[in-house]
């Protein structure tokens, strides 16, 4: 399978400063770019300690100028809360820098605090999600943009520079719920799969995109459709659980309350949010087990491309030594 890293720039408790923050993720992308690692993933968020990263397009062009192997996607440019005409120059300029390195990754954002300070309706998100999507592709594949949506009007506007990848960068959706799910296929969007759902779910909304894909007439064969799983990883299953249980605990604090789980867990009920991580979101265990674990979920719910996002520093070091020469597939290879 395919690995790929989803950073967070967590900073819990400030107990370090800042800056200590982007320089352990940045010596982490370093080690990525020697180690066969595929690509790595920046998260966008604001407002929260849960990772302090406001943007991404900025993050990319600096990650771009210390690496050479790594591809550098967005997961996710929150598009509804930037023009997107912006979004399609600054992707492509990075694109055109990086010699087609670039992955954008799009989503709507569902934090109510975001939309706010940003003064967009959240009433309106989803649509200014899915047609900002539209306007960036048509941006990147038109000479010149004509466009006519409910929110953006365009005629004869030449948007520079293109990408450099043709016809643009690859491009992914990130889609929880079942309507966002639908819409991707039926416009032929690949998807990139949350770290908030449990395993059973992911499978469900895989198989659900796959079928989309065939009744609107798209191909579904050969897409990469990265999966978000939470790694802890130490020399014993005892510590990687306790890890686990950490970071478990970090994530429902900071940023999924036990109300929340109602979209990533769709008609199940009092399930505690430390649970919910432990049994079916988090995969742990020593490297053998984290392996084992790895293989069974390539089979139950068709992960051929980990989006990893580790919680300690220690996991992904043993990830990196461990796990990844058994499970990884370098860039390029059948």
């Amino acid at each position: 399978m395919r690995v790929g890293v989803l950073q967070f720039f967590s900073w819990p408790n400030r107990e370090i400063p800042l800056e200590k923050v982007y320089e352990r993720a940045l010596q982490r992308i370093a080690v990525m770019d020697r180690s066969g690692y595929d690509a790595i993933w920046l998260a966008e968020h604001h407002f929260t300690g849960y990772s302090v990263c406001p943007s991404v397009h900025v993050m990319a062009a600096h990650v771009a100028g210390l690496t050479h192997n790594l591809r550098i996607g967005t997961a996710v440019t929150l598009a509804a809360m930037y023009h997107p005409l912006r979004i399609a120059e600054e992707i492509a300029l990075l694109d055109v820098l990086t010699g087609g390195r670039i992955n954008w990754g799009a989503g709507r954002g569902f934090e109510k605090r975001e939309f706010e300070a940003f003064g967009v309706p959240l009433a309106e998100s989803q649509a200014r999600f899915r047609e900002a999507v539209e306007v960036v592709l048509a941006a990147w594949t038109q000479p010149k943009l004509d466009f006519h949506g409910r929110y953006h009007h365009f005629e004869g506007l030449e948007v520079l520079p293109k990408p450099a990848q043709q016809p643009h960068p690859p491009t992914w959706v990130a889609a929880t719920s079942n309507p966002a799910i639908d819409w991707a296929a039926a416009q032929g969007l690949s998807i990139m799969m949350d770290p908030h759902s449990p395993h059973h779910e992911i499978a469900r909304k895989f198989e659900r995109h796959r079928d989309g894909l065939v009744a609107a007439g798209h191909r579904a064969e050969g897409r990469q459709i990265p999966m978000t799983r939470l790694i802890s990883v130490a020399e014993t299953d005892q510590e990687a659980l306790e890890i686990a249980r950490r970071g478990a605990n970090w994530t429902a604090g900071a940023y999924v309350s036990k109300e929340a789980l109602a979209a990533f867990r769709p008609g199940e009920e009092n399930v505690e949010p430390v649970d919910h991580y432990l049994k079916d979101v988090v995969v742990h265990g020593c490297p053998e087990r984290v392996v084992d674990q790895l293989e069974e979920l390539r089979e139950t719910m068709s992960l051929s491309y980990l989006m990893l996002a580790p919680l300690s520093e220690r996991s992904f070091e043993l990830f990196t030594d461990r796990v990844l020469p058994q499970v990884g597939r370098c860039p390029g290879s059948p």
